[in-house]
């Protein structure tokens, strides 16, 4: 299966996908970014992260302005200019204090409760990346310290305050009831295709369960080998469409577009 350039839109995760799960290094994939950029291939940054650590990740890529999509889908911005936030929104204040109500009954710890120093020490983030991955806008970070077995529990409480639970790359993330990286990736589809006449076809790529949605949701997808002891299982019939890699982190995601696109054009 060979795609063309002409009318792709890639849509990619970042930690364990288009930036290594350890150091954050996008090396591997640096060769098929400069080539995205030279045939105006639309790259979607659609991750965990927040808007205030993609906005400088995207211009140290080079794509700046694109639209993408933050907090795993709990924050979707359009293309166009984009300011990062400088402190964390009344929303998310709001649901920390609902978070605060549930420790009575259960055990966990949300980002809101650490250091920016205590976040770069579990996370290998930079006290500056760690500072921005706690801007948080729509959704919070948890580190479950409960038994497993009650995180069913903990999704029906969640449930009543119309939030809802997914598992990221190394944590836990809460979010508004109804978000989630497929839903804003087709956000985005429909705002890229107004802007431009035509839809595009959507290549995705992603390496732990919260990527599901979106893997689901693109015209082709690419499953990157990843840490997470959850397997990504898509529940797609159009098999020939999804190509799972050997290699972890940009080297897979090298390999997933090696797959998919044409070596030379």
């Amino acid at each position: 299966m060979v795609l063309s350039l002409d009318s792709l839109m890639i849509v990619t995760d970042l930690d364990g996908s288009l930036l290594d799960h350890h150091d954050y290094n996008w090396d591997a994939a640096s060769e098929w970014l400069t080539r995205l950029k030279q045939h105006q291939v639309p790259l979607v940054i659609c991750s965990s992260k927040t808007a205030a650590e993609i906005i400088p990740l995207q211009k140290r890529l080079g794509i700046t302005g694109a639209p993408f999509i933050a907090e795993n889908g709990a924050r979707v911005v359009p293309s166009g200019t984009h300011t990062a936030p400088t402190e964390p929104s009344a929303a998310y204040r709001a649901l920390c204090q609902t978070l605060k109500a549930l420790q009575s009954h259960f055990r966990f710890n949300g980002f809101h409760e650490f250091s920016d120093a205590e976040v770069a020490r579990f996370t290998g983030l930079t006290l500056a990346e760690a500072s921005q991955s706690r801007l948080r806008e729509a959704s919070e970070v948890v580190l479950w310290r409960d038994d497993e077995h009650r995180l069913a529990t903990f999704r029906s409480a969640l449930a009543e305050h119309n939030l809802a639970l997914t598992q990221g790359g190394r944590f836990w993330h809460v979010m508004p009831a109804g978000s989630g990286k497929g839903m804003a990736l087709e956000q985005i589809q429909q705002h890229v295709a107004q802007q431009e006449g035509k839809a595009r076809i959507t290549l995705g790529l992603g390496d732990g369960p919260n990527d599901i949605p979106m893997l689901e949701r693109a015209d082709y997808a690419v499953v990157i080998k990843g840490f997470s002891k959850t397997p990504v299982n898509l529940q797609r019939s159009d098999t020939q469409n999804v190509y799972h890699t050997a290699h972890v982190g940009p080297h897979g995601w090298r390999e997933g577009l090696d797959y998919f696109l044409p070596p030379t054009e």
